[in-house]
């Protein structure tokens, strides 16, 4: 592991968002009203770019959920709240795939007339392309779970370079048997990752899909302009009728990259022109109070976002490599604190472990209650009683501006230093995921890929 989890912050579990009213004068502000009507554009008003368009090099929350948009995989989660939206189902496949060899072989057939966007076949060729790209070390940090659980040579790297991959076979057009290193229950949920998104063989070399992907959803790519706007309109080759998951009732969406959080949520509050059909991520701290206006309760969402933002600390940084110093800098930090600079109880509580509450069988308990005398003795103890410098990875957006501040603001009292280093929010898993860019500490956060 390059970092540890040791747990040092907050658990950011609730997420508010305003959605503009659906339609002109006399529309009804109703989540309801909207999810019935087809046609139209929805606007999506984002601080950032999505990471990657290429689903092999992407892996955060945000771009996942808009790889559904363009992407299909053999398996993937079921629409709707609660248990019905963590459920595993079948997507380009015909079920979640049939286990033998007790369980270390798994065979999966395709649903007739899929397509992709340039009218070629989803064959079974094209899954196996789609799962060896992700062996690719050029490729970026996206899932792991193909390294670890296909049976593959330690030394392959992909199609473009090593070719074929025998652990994945194809005996027709419609059918991939997939043999495993040992034996995986959970091999329909690790599919539901995109990164086993199937493309033509010997597409997508490089960074050719982060331009112009090859859709196999509903949805393609019309135009893009990295960090500016991105537009997607239907997807002609894509059938609605092997599709039970994706409803595509929208013609188009419109999204807006580098918009600062507060012009965000004054357009979403305004409601105006094409923000009336306009959709956001969590609101900023600073409008919390505005939305308990009446006005806007119908079109305020509130709930679990199922994550937990922690700090991760390097443990390959002296003198985070002292187990004493880490457990120093847990004791230390004022949890409280930083919830109220994440925005207060409204959008975030305290968290007392890594799994998020939505998580079975989470226990709740609470090792590090903030005790500064307990965390200077610590420190003393390994050596570093006067202190020392410690350089904190964070996004440039008032949330985790506000987090970085209270963890800074804990740490002064133990003349620890701490210097905030702001990293761009497209970028920002690419960096701290990459070994000779890791400072001593990072703001993160950790979903859960499945529900097991």
């Amino acid at each position: 592991m390059r970092r540890s989890a040791a747990l040092a912050g907050v658990a950011v579990l609730t997420t508010l968002s305003v959605a503009a009213c659906g339609g002109g004068s006399g529309a009804k502000e109703t989540a309801g009203a909207a999810a019935t009507t087809s046609g139209g554009t929805v606007h999506v008003l984002l601080g950032s770019d999505y990471s990657h368009l290429d689903p092999v090099q992407g892996w955060d929350g945000g771009v996942n959920n808009f790889y559904r948009l363009i992407y299909r995989g053999l398996t993937t989660f079921g629409a709707g709240a609660g248990a019905e939206g963590t459920k595993v189902v079948p997507d380009l496949a015909t079920s979640t795939g049939t286990p033998s060899d007790d369980n270390k072989t798994w065979t999966f057939t395709l649903k007739d007339d899929l397509f992709f966007e340039d009218g070629k076949p989803i064959t079974s060729e094209a899954v196996k392309f789609g799962f060896e790209r992700a062996f690719d070390p050029e490729m970026g940090i996206g899932s792991p779970y193909g390294k670890l659980l296909l049976d593959a040579p330690k030394d392959y790297k992909g199609p473009y370079t090593s070719g074929d991959l025998d652990s994945i076979e194809t005996p027709d057009a419609k059918t991939i048997v997939f043999h495993l290193k040992k034996p995986f229950a959970d091999f329909p949920s690790a599919l539901t990752q995109p990164n086993f998104t199937p493309f033509p063989k010997g597409t997508g070399a490089a960074d050719a899909f982060d331009t112009k992907p090859i859709a196999s959803g509903p949805y393609k790519v019309e135009s893009y302009q990295r960090g500016s706007s991105l537009k997607l309109v239907r997807n002609p080759q894509w059938k609605a009728a092997t599709d039970q998951i994706r409803a595509a009732k929208p013609d188009a969406f419109q999204f807006t990259f580098g918009l600062d959080g507060a012009t965000v949520d004054e357009r979403m509050l305004a409601g105006q022109g094409a923000d009336a059909s306009a959709i956001a991520g969590a609101i900023q701290p600073a409008t919390v109070a505005r939305i308990q206006d009446p006005r806007y309760k119908s079109r305020t969402l509130s709930g679990y976002m199922g994550c937990t933002t922690y700090m991760s600390l390097n443990t390959t940084k002296k003198p985070l490599d002292d187990v004493r110093v880490r457990q120093a800098v847990n004791y230390a930090i004022n949890k409280d604190n930083v919830v109220a600079g994440d925005g207060g109880t409204t959008l975030a509580t305290k968290g007392s472990a890594i799994q998020p509450p939505t998580i079975l069988g989470r226990v709740d308990y609470d090792l590090y209650p903030t005790d500064l005398n307990k965390a200077k003795q610590l420190l003393t103890d390994a050596g570093v009683g006067d202190g020392f410098e410690l350089t904190l990875d964070v996004r440039p957006v008032a949330r985790q501006q506000g987090m970085a501040v209270a963890i800074q603001e804990s740490l002064k009292p133990l003349n620890v230093n701490v210097k905030i280093n702001n990293v761009d929010t497209s970028t920002f898993y690419e960096v701290i995921g990459t070994p000779a860019r890791q400072h001593d500490a990072a703001l993160t956060g950790w979903c859960p890929d499945w529900s097991s």
